[in-house]
């Protein structure tokens, strides 16, 4: 069956709302405001088109579940694999609300690295929505809440473009990815 395509916002789209994975448009993938409950659904996996690059950024909006355990942004190499976890994990966010801690750490070749936990502040409140900026530079991603340099996370997996998901889990709705 044959599907016609339309683009609103740069972003593929079928008739039947369905997202064109198509490579031919750069970016990550983010549907319209009428898709978000469908596609932006916790747990939520999709594909950063042409992978990672210094001068990209990923931005996960959302809103915090009233009793939020905790949540989970990872950013991933290989699309599809079946391995849970993917054997390279290049950055892993982990909100954890019973100790106020925004942890992180990476996984290369299925090991886990050392986790950081130093963090100026708790930026998360439970039903209040929040803004995550993960901007790569050639050396680091630097992550941002709410328009505050929160820490930066050195590279631990050395080919950028490898890392090509992003995948959300936990406690929080996703309203916008970007």
């Amino acid at each position: 069956m044959a599907v016609a395509s339309t683009e609103k916002d740069g972003i593929k789209h079928t008739e039947d709302g369905h997202l064109n994975n198509s490579c031919s448009n750069p970016g990550l993938i983010s549907p319209d405001k009428e898709d978000v409950s469908r596609l932006l659904t916790v747990p939520f996996s999709g594909r950063i088109r042409g992978g990672m690059r210094p001068g990209k950024k990923i931005i996960v909006m959302g809103i915090v579940d009233i009793e939020p355990e905790s949540f989970d942004i990872s950013l991933t190499c290989g699309r599809g694999a079946e391995e849970e976890p993917p054997a390279d994990v290049a950055l892993e966010l982990c909100a954890r609300f019973a100790d106020r801690q925004f942890l992180r750490r990476a996984r290369v070749s299925g090991r886990w690295g050392e986790e950081e936990a130093s963090i100026p502040y708790f930026p998360f409140i439970q039903d209040q929505p929040f803004r995550i900026e993960i901007h790569c530079e050639h050396q680091r991603f630097r992550v941002f809440v709410d328009g505050h340099q929160l820490f930066d996370f050195y590279h631990r997996v050395a080919s950028l473009p490898a890392i090509d998901t992003v995948r959300i889990r936990g406690s929080l709705q996703i309203t916008k990815l970007g």
